[in-house]
């Protein structure tokens, strides 16, 4: 079914043609590289909080409000800058940010204190703000309908893989050679991925400017609006956790450098394979069901989470959570787009701003809990935030309309 009010949007293929298959196939693998690099940045503090901890002589909860106060400026710049932006042509667009990006992170590598290295961090982010949910609106312009759900879910593999080989590497690299250096290396990736995204990607890709009925349109629906809350809900539960992971590790298991980095290995291979997976069953399955399957599986590690007395055990408890953690965000992406395709640059904005939002709620969460009970009861606290995601998610699905050629949102 063609997408009225992206038939043909400004920057899109000549009306009557489509992109070059290849071009489009290019062009993913550039995005997913981006998203690597973007989601290796995100998620350094995670990863180097033992380091980081020790150099600036500063507490994990102080470390985990690098999470905070950065996502609560990307929960703001997400959607403020998705209007900013539209219209734009995407090549330039976001070649030029992953280059900010890179800037950002090669400055915080040198920053001589936790505040200047906030300050510089949170300007750094506005990178990831823009990034990630206008590279998701890109490739869904330059894909039909019928595989737009894969593509999206393709792009987004660049954040699986992040925790495959970024987060485990920036454990390691800041456990041996300081977490300057860790940061160090994003800034390097960032400049590559700049350069790979310039080289395959076609000029004029527009996804089309939205009006300001269309943006009260997005926010005035409820099952969109729901979506967008489960997104941040579960961004909640997962960073009063994630945010903390790595001191968790040493001070609770007792854990060695190694075997912190070897718990981040399982868990983003685990999550890069569900990631695969999802992409190759989710437009068959259907977005929400998905959603549906990967909560639940994250609600379960959770509940066992105060079993793990081990590495060993441990490293089974995080399996269903981290085959549901990135899985889980482009999913969602996939779910508000397949509900409003001529929305998808609004919805998606929204989604990555709920990301943002999630985790800055998260690490807060766990940052106040670990000041008043240590690291006791944040398994539990991240429960209840999945649990309420989980209610919610089954409401929208509910109320989702079957997709029609009248319906009235691919109209707006």
């Amino acid at each position: 079914m063609a997408d009225p009010a992206v038939a043909p949007p400004a920057g899109a293929a000549p009306a009557g043609e489509t992109y070059d298959p290849r071009t489009v196939a290019r062009t993913r693998w550039a995005l997913l590289g981006g998203n690597f690099a973007i989601a290796c940045g995100v998620m350094a503090p995670s990863g180097v909080m033992n380091d980081l901890v020790d150099s600036l002589q500063i507490s994990a909860a102080m470390a985990g409000q690098l999470i905070t106060v950065g996502a609560v400026v990307l929960a703001l710049g997400a959607p403020l800058l998705a209007a900013r932006v539209a219209g734009s042509d995407r090549r330039r667009l976001l070649t030029l940010w992953l280059l900010w990006y890179a800037a950002g992170h090669a400055i915080a590598a040198l920053s001589p204190d936790f505040t200047v290295l906030a300050i510089v961090r949170t300007v750094t982010l506005l990178g990831a703000a823009v990034f990630t949910p206008q590279a998701g609106a890109a490739i869904a312009v330059m894909t039909p309908p019928h595989s737009r759900g894969h593509a999206i879910t393709f792009v987004f593999l660049g954040w699986a893989v992040a925790s495959v080989l970024g987060l485990p590497l920036h454990a390691y690299v800041a456990e041996t050679f300081g977490w300057r250096v860790a940061v160090g290396g994003v800034a390097a990736m960032s400049a590559f991925a700049a350069w790979w995204v310039w080289h395959v990607m076609p000029d004029r890709v527009r996804p089309a400017a939205l009006s300001g009925a269309q943006w009260r349109s997005v926010f005035t629906d409820p099952v969109l609006m729901a979506v967008v809350l489960v997104t941040a809900l579960a961004g909640a539960a997962q960073f009063t956790l994630f945010s903390y992971m790595a001191a968790y590790y040493r001070q609770v298991l007792g854990a060695t450098p190694a075997q912190i980095a070897g718990l981040f290995l399982v868990f983003g291979a685990v999550g890069l394979a569900s990631s695969v997976v999802v992409t190759r069953v989710i437009d068959r399955l259907g977005a929400a069901r998905m959603v549906a399957l990967l909560l639940t599986g994250m609600a379960l590690s959770f509940a066992l989470w105060p079993l793990a007395g081990t590495v060993a055990t441990m490293a089974l408890v995080i399996v269903p959570w981290s085959f549901g953690c990135f899985a889980a965000q482009s999913s969602q992406h996939a779910r508000l787009t397949a509900l409003a395709p001529p929305l998808a640059p609004a919805s998606m904005a929204l989604n990555s701003a709920a990301i943002y939002v999630g985790q800055a709620v998260g690490a807060a969460t766990g940052g106040a809990m670990l000041a008043v009970s240590g690291f006791a009861n944040l398994a539990w606290a991240a429960l209840a935030w999945m649990v309420v995601a989980i209610v919610l998610s089954q409401w929208a699905a509910a109320r989702q309309p079957k997709p029609t050629s009248g319906d009235v949102r691919a109209a707006a």
